[in-house]
């Protein structure tokens, strides 16, 4: 039991400072993103560009689900001890991530409203002062992915899995979507500028939105069934039930394994038997299975016959 709560409070403390690095990141990139949406903003309004309208007013969405990341992680940080927390904050940044899929879909509707207004009432573009501003707004979005994606892109396997920060993954899909409205923008003013084809602007804003609510989808489908407790692979619970009646005359006659947090899980397993053990004795024949963090076992003695 004693290593058991010294390996839970090295994980703990590892835990606490990814998220104080994840959260720096975050918070620099926050920064970049919100000078580059003001840029972005003034010059679409000014030089009279939707799909450089379009980015910034992106980007704003993605100031706000950035925001909403670093309070997560903060949040997460904070209350990492909180015994309030029954199963720890694995769900914070989880939640974050959800929150920032939420924004991200909300992002590829309005994006896709005014381009299609934008498309039907084309407007006077000033295309060079348009493609400076757009390209120094794509640099800044490949300078936040390089910030980000080393925590986005780290391990592999089942460690991978389990060290998978939804969180973060939220604000480097934010960061992708910028950078792909960018390259859409300036794909549509050299289009406009050296053939004439200013409705590659406008339409250039649709296709964005239609690939950042691919993402968003993608996102929610990662973080949703989390937040619903979702249970693990019906293969992964088989496996804890032949495990537990492998030894003994064990039965299982109750299990329930759900999501607490990134590819983490807890457990509670009933076991009928004629030989009945303490209850860390059936904890410890489940000890390969390390997506289980949490493992609750009640053991019922049977009359021997």
């Amino acid at each position: 039991m004693r290593d058991a709560d010294s390996k839970l409070s090295c994980n703990l403390h590892r835990d606490i400072e990814q998220h104080k690095k994840a959260e720096k990141k975050t918070s620099f990139v926050l920064f970049l993103t919100a000078v580059t949406m003001v840029a972005e903003i003034t010059a679409g309004i000014f030089y009279g560009s939707m799909a450089l309208l379009a980015d910034g007013w992106h980007m704003g969405t993605h100031v706000a689900a950035f925001m909403i990341t670093v309070f997560a992680y903060r949040y997460a940080r904070k209350n990492a001890r909180n015994p309030r927390f029954s199963f720890g904050t694995g769900k914070v940044g989880v939640l974050g991530g959800f929150a920032s899929a939420v924004t991200l879909a909300v992002v590829a509707a309005v994006m896709a409203m005014e381009s299609v207004k934008y498309l039907f009432e084309p407007q006077n573009i000033r295309f060079d002062e348009a493609i400076v501003v757009a390209g120094i707004g794509l640099l800044i979005n490949l300078l936040c992915a390089l910030i980000l994606i080393d925590r986005h892109d780290h391990g592999h396997g089942d460690e991978h899995d389990h060290h998978r920060d939804h969180n973060l993954e939220a604000a480097f899909f934010h960061v992708l979507a910028d950078a792909l409205t960018s390259v859409l923008a300036i794909a549509a003013l050299l289009s406009g500028k050296y053939y004439g084809l200013n409705w590659l602007d406008p339409a250039m804003g649709i296709l964005g939105a239609l690939i950042i609510l691919r993402w968003s989808m993608t996102l929610l489908k990662k973080t949703g069934p989390i937040l619903l407790d979702g249970s693990i692979e019906e293969n992964y619970t088989a496996a804890i039930k032949m495990t537990l009646e492998n030894d003994s005359d064990n039965r299982v006659s109750d299990l329930h394994v759900w999501q607490i947090g990134p590819n983490q899980y807890a457990a509670i397993v009933a076991v009928t038997t004629r030989f009945p053990k303490p209850p860390d004795y059936y904890k410890a024949l489940l000890g390969d299975f390390r997506r289980i963090k949490h493992i609750t076992v009640e053991v019922q003695g049977l009359a021997s016959q």
